[in-house]
């Protein structure tokens, strides 16, 4: 095995570790949302890091490995789609399998692409926020999507839920059926994936400018 696998292998581990530790650590004082998503803090950088130093290839699968452990994580949530008796159900298979993909599958495997920047901007710190950003994203059109496409039944509820107060009903009153959901998806992830982009592109900016961190092992 050359030597770049192992250091990949090596450090790809304990990011991954990493990330989840960070998460686990965001949600002892961060509330979750009510139908899944939650602000993290940082805790996808490291995914992200490794995508930037090892490149698009081992990124992706980095990513992957991720989107595996988030679904052991969103176990109980996901168990709770799948069971037909449950009232989370989404209602058939293809729409479970569709979820797994966009919420999952597809979302933290694109933190790989973190290095699409690494070549035509020199700047290391500048490149890995450049890269975080467009990855988080990307994440955030995945969630856009699941929730339009599976979720937007919710969005009349939603909208008269306790602090939106008049501007949830003067979207009631602007939208409907289609459009309806989409604004609905967009604003819900919002609500834990815009907070998310800005402090991990930060936080992404400071990490860039330390050589230690962001050299690659060779």
């Amino acid at each position: 095995m050359k030597k770049k696998n192992l250091y990949w292998l090596v450090e790809s581990a304990m990011m991954l570790a990493l990330a989840v530790v960070l998460e686990w650590a965001a949600k002892t004082f961060i509330p979750p949302m009510p139908f899944g998503g939650q602000v993290t803090i940082v805790s996808m950088l490291p995914v992200i890091l490794v995508g930037w130093k090892y490149g698009i290839g081992k990124g992706l699968v980095t990513g992957f490995v991720y989107s595996l452990l988030q679904m052991v994580i969103g176990m109980k949530d996901i168990s709770a789609m799948v069971i037909p008796s449950s009232e989370d159900y989404l209602g058939s298979m293809g729409n479970v399998i569709l979820m797994l993909l966009l919420d999952y599958v597809v979302a933290f495997t694109v933190l790989g692409l973190g290095s699409m920047y690494k070549k035509s901007v020199k700047n290391n710190a500048i490149s890995l926020a450049l890269g975080a950003f467009t990855v988080l994203v990307l994440r955030y059109l995945c969630h856009i999507g699941s929730g339009y496409i599976l979720f937007g039944a919710w969005a009349e509820w939603f909208f008269t839920q306790d602090g939106f107060y008049s501007w949830g009903q003067t979207i009631l009153n602007t939208f409907s059926g289609n459009a309806l959901s989409l604004v609905y998806s967009v604003i819900y992830n919002g609500f834990f994936m815009i907070p998310e982009i800005i402090i991990t592109t930060i936080v992404a900016v400071i990490i860039g400018k330390i050589p230690q961190i962001t050299k690659t092992k060779v």
